[in-house]
Parts: structure tokens; sequence; C-alpha cells
């Protein structure tokens, strides 16, 4: 049985091949738009708990996330806890292939290596423990315990591309690429993920995920990682009623988006 834990609905194959085909070799940089008028995206105009990313620009891999919630979606928003340094991709930050660039920048596509900017949906909680254990009977996000067959598929031909999914239930795998989690060590041993690229479309990125940095403060393929603690902590504090969401950008899209999307 898959998990469906990161794909709201079937695979777009009609544009499957057309955006292969547009896979170029070397990093593709969206052409900035004026921001003027620019309104706040439907998911900050719900959102009543924002984990907001920012680097330096698109190419940094160090960065700060800070946490906010607020009461109701037309309040202002109010930092709860205090900042905390992060890892991005190891190449830096690329824009969501979706989103209205305020700025020029890289394109997100699979294997660039950047984690995806914009605003994105917090979705399930996972970890090595099961569902029992004392830190993940406490969240309020669903939870997935990661055991072993427990895969995340990042192969652009697979009618399962970013999603999770169990081998031991798929009677016939169609994949030949995929992050086996459980073997990835401490960095997945606990994390949330990141509901980018859903509906997936094959070859814009798949398994971004929230989870714990490498001890080397290397950067990450593409997720967002920070200290075990760090994590554990911003976990707990999550809740789905509240429509959580990640907003990542490098300082000068920030910058230039702070007041149009209301940001704090």
């Amino acid at each position: 049985m898959m998990l469906r834990t990161r794909l709201a609905g079937p695979v777009r194959w009609a544009l499957v091949s057309l955006w292969l085909g547009a896979l170029p070799s070397s990093v593709v940089f969206a052409q900035a738009p004026s921001p003027q008028g620019a309104a706040p995206p439907p998911l900050l105009r719900t959102a009543r708990q924002l984990l907001l990313v920012i680097t330096p620009d698109w190419n940094t891999v160090g960065g700060e996330l800070r946490r906010f919630e607020r009461l109701a979606a037309t309040a202002p928003w109010t930092a709860t806890g205090s900042g905390v340094a992060i890892v991005v991709g190891r190449n830096g930050l690329a824009w969501d292939p979706l989103a209205t660039p305020v700025v020029q920048g890289p394109v997100k596509r699979e294997g660039d290596g950047r984690a995806p900017a914009g605003v994105f949906p917090i979705g399930t909680a996972f970890g090595y423990a099961p569902a029992t254990d004392a830190t993940a009977s406490q969240l309020a996000l669903p939870y997935l315990p990661v055991t072993e067959g427990v895969e995340c598929i990042d192969d652009v031909q697979s009618r399962g591309y970013n999603t999770i999914v169990n081998r031991r239930s798929v009677a016939v795998p169609d994949w030949g690429s995929s992050e086996k989690m459980r073997e990835v060590g401490e960095e997945y041993r606990w994390g949330v993920v990141v509901n980018y690229n859903t509906p997936a479309v094959a070859g814009r990125g798949s398994c971004i995920f929230l989870h714990i940095a490498h001890p080397s403060g290397r950067g990450t393929a593409g997720c967002t990682a920070m200290s075990a603690d760090a994590l554990v902590d911003a976990m707990r504090w999550l809740s789905p009623d509240r429509a959580p969401v990640v907003v990542q950008l490098p300082r000068a899209a920030y910058d230039r988006l702070r007041e149009a999307w209301q940001l704090p």
C-alpha cells in the first residue's frame, strides 16, 4: 500500500515529457516581474503558524528559522521561541516553479541540490520511533513511523514520484531510485514532510523535509535541517488545526515581499 503523504492527486503524466524535455544541464533562472500589487498566497492568508526560513542569498547554505503564530488569519504575527540556525540545500535555494518570482533566481528541479523557495504547507511528521514513543505521542501532526522498507521515491519515471511508500507493500515497484529513509541515519531520526510539488509533476523536485542536520553542518540534498532539539521543539509546536506553513526565501526576496505578503 502506498502511503500518500506527499501526493494529493494523480501524477500529471501529460506534463512529464514537456518538463523533462525542458530540463537544461545548467541552472535555469526566473526573471523577476514587479512585485507591485502582489497579494499573499492563499496558504499564507489562512495560516496561523509560520516557519520562516531566511538565507542571505540564493547560494548560501546557512540561514535562520524563526517561528510565528497568530490567533486569527487577519491578526498580526507574533514571534514564539528564538531563532535557530539551519542549513538548506548544498547549493542554496531555488524558486518553486509555480511561484511568481520577485527577484531573479534559480528555478527548482530534481537533483539540483537546492531547497525550494516559496510558501509550502506542513505535512506528516515522521521518525524512527514507534507511534507509542513519548515524543511521537505528543505530536499533533499525523505521524509516520519509519520502519525498514519505507522509501521516498525520487525517480521521475515512477508513478509514485514524490511519495513515501513501503516497498514491502508494493507487489512490483516501478522505481529505480529512492531514499531508503531508515538507512539515512541520525538525520532522519525525526522529520516533517514539506508538501512541496503536490500534486507531483515529474522533475520539479521530491522528498523535501525538515530534518536533523548532519554534525558537519553541510548542506542537504534539498531539505532544511537543524539541530535535533530545535526540530523536536518545532514538531511539538506544530498543529494541523492551525494550517501551518513554511516560507523559505533569500533575504532580497523576503525584503521585497514582506509588506505585500504581510510577513513578520
